[in-house]
């Protein structure tokens, strides 16, 4: 069965200061964080995998990189946030659920073969890390029940950051749509996952990946850490 995959990547990613769309940033193996990513993909799900990136600035420098994915434009990318992007990969995407990730993140193979798993039983999720709760990054809390119930950057007290590595599932993606749908244009996609929850009832699992690296890069200081694991 094929795996669809969205990589998100309309955005301008202006605070890393460089002239390209960030996913084509350069890491120190002499990769791209995407090329990174498309090796992850590759070796969780092999030819099983549909890629499917949300293109805006720039995007013909990402087109002619991956010529081998689909691809979805966010023409609005210069006023939208990642929670429109979702929405036009998930409005385009075919039956079944969806696993996305931000096109900045550097992280460990092995994550996705955690999240093979939980798309084994389609089950939705958001991966974690409880190492650190920084002020700046998206936080969350859980249910008594051990579901996802706070999803944002103003969360209290949270148990860890979100990774930016997600999963819809089937059942639950025309909901998370709808939400996408009502949110803001400056909101994240997680303000979509949080009002599903709220108003919906959709139940979503933390995936603690804390015992792998997964690197977001808005920053040079960013860059610099996760070239310390490729």
């Amino acid at each position: 069965m094929t795996t669809q995959i969205v990589i998100l990547a309309a955005g301008m990613g202006s605070r890393l200061g460089r002239s390209l769309p960030k996913p084509l940033t350069e890491l120190s193996d002499g990769r791209t964080i995407m090329q990174q990513q498309f090796d992850n993909i590759d070796h969780a799900f092999g030819k099983a995998a549909q890629v499917t990136i949300v293109v805006g600035y720039k995007l013909e420098h990402i087109i002619e990189a991956f010529p081998q994915a689909s691809f979805v434009y966010n023409e609005e990318y210069d006023q939208t946030n990642t929670s429109k992007s979702l929405l036009r990969a998930l409005q385009a995407s075919a039956t079944g659920g969806v696993l996305w990730m931000n096109g900045d993140v550097v992280f460990d193979p092995a994550i996705l073969d955690r999240a093979a798993a939980m798309m084994a039983r389609d089950q939705s999720f958001v991966t974690v890390n409880t190492d650190k709760v920084s002020d700046e990054e998206v936080k969350y809390t859980t249910s008594a029940e051990g579901y996802i119930k706070e999803l944002s950057k103003t969360v209290k007290n949270g148990l860890g950051e979100a990774v930016g590595i997600n999963y819809v599932s089937s059942a639950d993606k025309a909901v998370l749509m709808r939400q996408l749908t009502k949110v803001g244009d400056q909101d994240y996609f997680e303000r979509g996952i949080e009002l599903a929850i709220e108003q919906n009832s959709m139940l979503v699992e933390p995936v603690n990946i804390s015992d792998f690296y997964a690197v977001e890069v808005d920053f040079a200081e960013d860059l610099e850490r996760a070239n310390l694991f490729v």
